[in-house]
């Protein structure tokens, strides 16, 4: 089905056949339709899948053909002259995913001659004030700025005909309810509304609920929350050999890229700091990073300067890497539903991927929750010498459990794991006790 036989407008289609974009995935085949009906949506649908284009391209569409608000409205005089009061907002969790989703929207309008702004924290609010006073046609934010720009009276959010609410879970998760009522407070009641989330709970269709009239809903692969081009494995080990097995790991996938997740912003320094030692080129993002800081780390690693990137979970959403073909767990998350968000950083768009997970017997309870969300049971592969003790072993059920000996047998993806003698002086080097690293990371 091409994306013109789902209502779009031909001059928006054309330039998505030289973008690669030649048929429609299926949140974008389901969703599409109902946005440009003007009806509300809530739609649920894992990342990796289009979400983005599912949303944007029927939004740019009805602001631009399909005679919306003149674009040339006049608009408060707080925007100056000649500006033009923004007419779509798409609201956010993370700047990456910010940046993200404002690159995507801003080469899907430009048939439509559509403005699109970024707003975020972490850098001067003075550029986005200029851009704004200048005019635009849709704002992509993060609550928290967008609140700054209320409170200082340089956005007038008066003539948002369409809200978008994008990873609305993740947005509740990091607690942003209370800004996101501020934020909807601001706009007008006669509107259309949008939510997109991979997962969807009774939180978040309690707030989708308050806020919309009638929503049509999309349930995209409903029972499969991950892409199924991703392999799953669990890798049983010690909290103080994990250093050794992360770069064992990293070893055997030379010129190939990762992600490697960590659940603290020390312990994410902490791994950076141990790959940098040991010869692996590894740069890391975390929330305390400046935005310029986090803005490097992720183009190197785009640009491929840098072969493995490790971050909180602030980099399981927003992250778009064409092929990503591996992501590690160092530290498995404490909500089993970032789990999902993580390993959708690769199998992205069709290509194959790796979801790997260092557990240790400490882990059991955070596995197992993982485990029911996925449409099958995650098989664990003892890797030789590294491998936990029987007394451990009790946090991985039999089931699914198989050993991988030598230096030439195949383990998750494929990839051979063997080689390099793993280093012995505990987790991130002989200067510090083993165990003192696997508590401080976690």
């Amino acid at each position: 089905m091409p994306f013109a036989a789902l209502g779009l407008s031909p001059s928006l289609c054309t330039p998505l056949v030289r973008l690669g974009y030649t048929t429609p995935t299926p949140v974008q085949a389901r969703s599409i339709p109902i946005v440009l009906t003007g009806r509300d949506l809530l739609a649920r649908a894992q990342t990796g899948t289009g979400k983005t284009a599912a949303f944007g391209l029927p939004m740019i569409d009805r602001l631009s053909v399909r005679g919306g608000m003149p674009a040339g409205r006049p608009a408060h005089r707080s925007l100056g002259e000649g500006g033009r009061l923004p007419r779509g907002l798409v609201l956010v969790p993370t700047r990456e995913l910010a940046l993200q989703v404002h690159q995507s929207l801003s080469t899907y309008s430009v048939p439509a001659n559509l403005r699109v702004t970024a707003i975020f924290g972490g850098v001067s609010i003075v550029p986005q004030q200029r851009e704004l006073q200048r005019g635009v046609d849709i704002i992509v934010a993060t609550p928290g700025r967008l609140i700054d720009h209320l409170e200082q009276r340089t956005v007038d959010l008066s003539g948002i005909q369409i809200l978008v609410l994008d990873e609305a879970d993740r947005m509740l998760d990091m607690g942003f309810i209370r800004p996101l009522k501020r934020v909807l407070r601001a706009l007008p009641s006669e509107r259309q509304t949008l939510l997109f989330s991979a997962t969807i709970d009774q939180e978040v269709t309690r707030l989708f609920a308050s806020f919309t009239r009638e929503p049509q809903r999309v349930d995209v692969s409903a029972e499969q929350v991950m892409a199924p081009t991703v392999t799953h494995h669990v890798h049983p080990v010690s909290d103080q050999r994990k250093g050794d097995l992360l770069t064992h790991i990293l070893r055997e996938a030379p010129g190939d890229q990762a992600l490697v997740f960590c659940r603290t912003k020390h312990g994410s320094n902490r791994v950076g700091q141990y790959l940098e030692r040991v010869g692996i080129n590894a740069a890391v993002i975390h929330g305390n990073k400046s935005q310029g800081a986090r803005t490097r780390a992720l183009g190197d690693f785009k640009a491929g300067r840098v072969g493995v990137l490790v971050a909180t979970d602030i980099a399981a959403r927003g992250l778009d890497i064409a092929q990503l073909p591996l992501v590690v767990n160092f530290d498995l998350p404490l909500v089993p539903e970032d789990y999902v968000h993580r390993a959708g950083r690769t199998g992205r768009a069709g290509h194959p991927g790796r979801a790997v997970s260092l557990v240790s017997s400490a882990d059991r309870d955070l596995l197992r929750r993982i485990e029911r969300l996925l449409p099958s049971p995650i098989q664990h592969v003892n890797i030789e010498g590294f491998a936990t003790t029987a007394a451990s072993s009790d946090a991985l059920p039999e089931a699914g459990r198989r050993h991988h000996g030598g230096r030439h047998g195949r383990g998750a993806g494929g990839h051979r794991h063997g080689g390099e003698r793993p280093h012995r002086g505990g987790s991130f080097g002989p200067r510090r006790g083993p165990a003192s690293f696997a508590r401080r990371a976690s």
